[in-house]
């Protein structure tokens, strides 16, 4: 069997908000809570294992690799709850998308200070 990513834990302020929010604006199926997470499934059958913690989060960096329409549906979802997005990581370039390795990618928060990032291109560095 080949490698591959099955799952992996995002801390969250608040777990079912974040859980929420990651399925909404990504166009995803409802959380489904298996204790003590609240599972985001993405179509690749990866589970983002969505915990909440108390205390300081340690914030990570998220990146979903989408099809134009997906990439299109998912800005709009973006701008019509008012968030701010950036064409670049750092977050120096508002309300603009990038078009690295040939696509569009843009960077957003979640509500714990997540950086998630949309693609609709994958670099291939390192393949």
């Amino acid at each position: 069997m080949a490698v591959q990513l099955n799952h992996t834990i995002v801390p969250a302020r608040d777990d079912k908000e974040s859980a929420r929010f990651l399925a909404d604006i990504l166009g995803l199926a409802d959380p489904v809570y298996s204790e003590p997470f609240q599972i985001v499934r993405l179509s690749n059958d990866v589970a983002l294992d969505v915990m909440r913690v108390d205390g300081p989060i340690t914030t990570g960096h998220y990146a979903f690799l989408v099809d134009d329409t997906e990439f299109d549906e998912i800005l709009d979802r973006v701008r019509a709850r008012g968030l701010t997005f950036w064409a670049d990581p750092f977050h120096r370039h508002a309300d603009r998308t990038n078009d690295w390795y040939g696509g569009r990618g843009a960077y957003f928060e979640d509500p714990s200070g997540h950086n998630l990032e949309i693609m609709t291109r994958a670099s291939d560095v390192g393949r």
